[in-house]
């Protein structure tokens, strides 16, 4: 189990004995998620991040994007994905690896919980707002592999045309 608070991150073991505790964050800890595998542990924080920390405490990672305190978070079920959702309403979606896919936009308030549904097409939210979103991820992960194709594209697009060493296959990569 885990549990946070103010100053700290905790884990602890069945009988209650405390496994590990770290200083987390800066500012209050405001949510916290394990992995699937129980490997990774997600904390949220008021200092406007997502911390991604292995069960003995050691810094793996910082998700920094949100503008706002970060008040929940959860991992997908089959941990590939991280959603943490902040004051202003916002929900972001991140790849394992720290890297952000999207911003989804629908709350009025402050995110107050996230969840997968196990077989990670959808996101359900809750607010303060008073409203709890359901988030079709299908739709969501094409646009994210769409977006990303046309950005590669882009960038290799010249590279493709004028290096002399490019097949001309390899040149029609991006359809150009």
């Amino acid at each position: 189990m885990a549990s946070v608070s103010d100053d700290k991150a905790v884990i602890w073991d069945k009988t209650g004995t405390v496994l590990s505790s770290w200083q987390a964050h800066d500012q209050a800890i405001e949510a916290v998620s394990f992995s699937p595998d129980g490997e990774t542990i997600a904390t949220a924080s008021e200092d406007k991040t997502v911390k991604l920390w292995n069960k003995d405490g050691v810094l793996l990672k910082t998700l920094a994007g949100h503008d706002n305190p970060v008040y929940a978070v959860a991992f997908s079920a089959d941990g590939q994905t991280i959603a943490s959702g902040s004051l202003d309403g916002e929900i972001k979606l991140w790849q394992s690896d720290g890297t952000l896919m999207v911003t989804l936009k629908g709350h009025q308030d402050e995110i107050t919980g996230l969840s997968f549904h196990p077989d990670n097409q959808m996101l359900a939210s809750a607010s303060l707002d008073n409203t709890i979103l359901l988030w079709n991820l299908e739709d969501f992960n094409q646009t994210v592999l769409d977006n990303l194709l046309v950005r590669s594209c882009d960038w290799v697009g010249d590279y493709l045309k004028t290096n002399p060493n490019v097949t001309e296959r390899d040149r029609a990569l991006c359809g150009k």
